[in-house]
């Protein structure tokens, strides 16, 4: 469909790639990744034609058509949610106005005449055309699309322009879907979704009958959703086959066997040099030197990348709180005639990790500002263990910030221990490089705000971290960085993300809102999902399966259960069996101290704890059972 041969690109003074030959073909699934600033949203401009190249050549195949989702800056105005995304079927309800024409046309003329048989062959050619292209079911599919990336259907009939940012992209989005372009290309899709939004254009992308190309910092999404990865790296474009995870893996290898190569040809040159530098003025060796000399001239030295810095900060640990850091009873919050969930009734524990999940609306922000105290309860009790100190980390938290400080002078008022090295090695981990850390917080954009406020936090945090969509204007590599830091942090966190990734590889426990109610889960996001599936199906699927690896269905029967999936049982096993014993040993000790009786009040908490732990020792019991057997049944 799409050609590029001996493409290059520079921006300004950089070149962000060159000699690039790539040969797109029409099912095409490809992740484009490559650290920020390397040229990966020009190249996805480039092969839309909003951007020429600065060397080679690109082709396009004739009547291609190509569909393009920028990271964000569409609005859309004038009509209603419905009206804006029908509009996309503009061709098709035209030739649904001259079928319905024709219908009239016909019902007047003589069935015996030549216009009566030229517009039945007009309408027979019409309606063939009309059916293949599924026009009898246009808003169907818009209802699908709309409901799946999180528009209710009381939105529908909204205008556009009252919607935000965020939602104007997803409905921008929902437009390229329904247009089935024969090239989709997607920059930083999942940027606007939930979770629950995400996992719905997962699904939809397995089944899209065309070639895509997306930009992604979520890998859980890459892995699920391309089966090739592009590389744009040391100002090259390379090319892997597989998905992300593969693709660590491979570059990993290449990577072995390039030093490999670069030590046995540095081997082999310094011998070369030896022998010529040592028998250089000898007249009886002339001939050798001279043959070791062109042999020199005609080696393609090997050179070796600058080595990726793989970035790693300590941040330092809070002061411990009690081993109960927060607890709701019944607790019921509205605004207004708007009731946003009731009765919820929970124990947060030092050192648990709680992700909150549900459809964006559900409460999970207002759940977040009701344990940081900025938001009053509506009913029920809310009891602050001891010594735990909440820090709030808001959505919207660069708006705290002094924008006429300096990024270094305002991180060296927050933590006067730290050195200037250290705190330039954090601004690096967070995208700030070089002279950024020089520039005033209030030249940075809103994302790049918030990205700082996050780092400012983490550099002292307190020991309840509340963290609401931290993940946001993250890369893959500061993601890491974060990810690291939070799972060696001994205090607690609870936090909202639409990451996939980061929520399975940090979360203990699942809180999940929905219909107004919060329900608990222990786990992280794939046990949450398994127990909401049925369980042991769930538990069956691979971690990760290519879209050519699965069934037209989605449907999970008959596959293997890969290396990482057998060894992930095992170690949630070990973990499960830690919790048991953990949970044994803490109902042993409360139901001693309930022999010993201090006060009504004492007991009923005690009672409660014993009751709650039980019901999470059964639940941790079932699980172990569950997943022994799954391991037997996989090996």
């Amino acid at each position: 469909m799409i050609q590029l041969q001996g493409a290059g690109k520079r921006f300004g003074h950089k070149l962000l790639f060159e000699d690039c030959d790539w040969l797109i073909t029409p099912k095409e699934r490809t992740g484009l990744v490559g650290a920020n600033g390397t040229g990966k949203s020009t190249l996805l401009k480039i092969l839309c034609g909003l951007e020429t190249l600065d060397y080679g050549e690109v082709t396009f195949a004739k009547g291609i058509s190509q569909g393009y989702l920028p990271q964000d800056g569409l609005s859309l105005t004038g009509r209603t949610v419905f009206a804006e995304c029908m509009s996309v079927f503009q061709d098709l309800r035209e030739m649904e106005q001259e079928l319905e024409m024709l219908h009239h046309k016909l019902a007047e003329l003589d069935p015996d005449g030549a216009e009566y048989a030229a517009a039945s062959d007009r309408l027979h050619h019409i309606d063939s055309e009309f059916r293949n292209r599924d026009g009898y079911a246009i808003e169907a599919q818009v209802g699908t699309v709309l409901n799946g990336l999180g528009f209710q259907k009381e939105d529908w009939c909204r205008r556009t322009e009252e919607f935000s940012g965020g939602w104007q992209m997803r409905l921008a989005l929902a437009k390229l879907l329904l247009e089935k372009p024969n090239l989709l290309l997607l920059d930083e899709p999942t940027n606007h979704l939930d979770l629950e939004a995400r996992n719905w254009l997962e699904s939809y992308l397995e089944g899209y009958p065309n070639a895509c190309i997306l930009i992604s910092h979520d890998r859980y999404f890459l892995d699920v959703t391309v089966d090739r990865i592009v590389e744009i790296w040391n100002k090259k474009v390379n090319f892997y086959s597989g998905n992300y995870e593969s693709y660590l893996r491979q570059k990993g290898e290449r990577k072995a066997q390039l030093e490999a190569a670069y030590r046995n040809q540095r081997e082999r040159i310094e011998q070369l040099e030896a022998f010529i530098n040592r028998f250089r003025y000898q007249a009886t060796k002339a001939k050798q030197v001279q043959s070791r000399i062109k042999e020199l001239d005609k080696i393609e030295r090997i050179e070796i990348p600058p080595e990726e810095q793989t970035i790693h900060f300590s941040f330092p640990q809070p002061k411990p709180s009690g081993r109960i850091v927060a607890e709701f009873k019944d607790v019921a919050k509205s605004y207004g005639q708007k009731h946003v969930f009731s009765g919820a009734t929970f124990i947060i524990e030092r050192g648990d990790r709680i992700a909150l999940v549900g459809v964006n609306g559900a409460g999970k922000s207002t759940l977040i500002k009701l344990l940081a105290g900025t938001e009053p309860l509506s009913s029920g009790s809310y009891t602050l263990g001891h010594n735990a100190t909440p820090d709030y980390f808001a959505q919207d938290q660069y708006k705290e910030l002094d924008v006429e400080a300096r990024l270094i002078d305002d991180l060296s008022s927050a933590a006067k221990s730290s050195t200037q090295t250290q705190l330039r090695t954090l601004l690096g981990c967070f995208l700030f490089s070089d002279d950024d850390a020089f520039k005033r917080i209030g030249v940075l954009s809103g994302g790049e705000r918030n990205r700082y406020a996050l780092a400012r936090m983490l550099l002292a945090p307190s020991n309840f971290l509340l963290l609401d969509e931290p993940t946001n204007h993250l890369d893959m590599r500061a993601k890491d960085v974060l990810l690291e830091s939070l799972s060696k942090y001994t205090g607690t966190v609870v936090f909202v993300s639409h990451d996939r990734y980061f929520i399975d590889n940090l979360a203990t426990r699942i809180f999940e809102i929905e219909d107004g109610h919060v329900h608990v889960f222990p786990g992280n996001y794939e046990d949450y999902l398994w127990r909401k599936q049925g369980g042991p199906a769930a538990v069956a699927q691979p971690t990760v399966a290519s879209p050519q690896s699965r069934d037209s269905n989605g449907a999970g029967a008959g596959k293997r259960v890969n290396p990482m999936k057998l060894q992930k049982l095992r170690d949630r096993m070990a973990a499960v069996e830690k919790q048991v014993a953990a949970l044994e040993s803490e109902i042993a000790g409360h139901e001693a101290a309930l022999a010993d009786f201090k006060s009504v009040e004492e007991t009923v908490r005690l009672n409660d704890l014993v009751t709650a732990r039980r019901g999470e020792l059964e639940s941790r019991v079932a699980e172990w059972e569950q997943l022994s057997a799954d391991l037997e049944a996989s090996v």
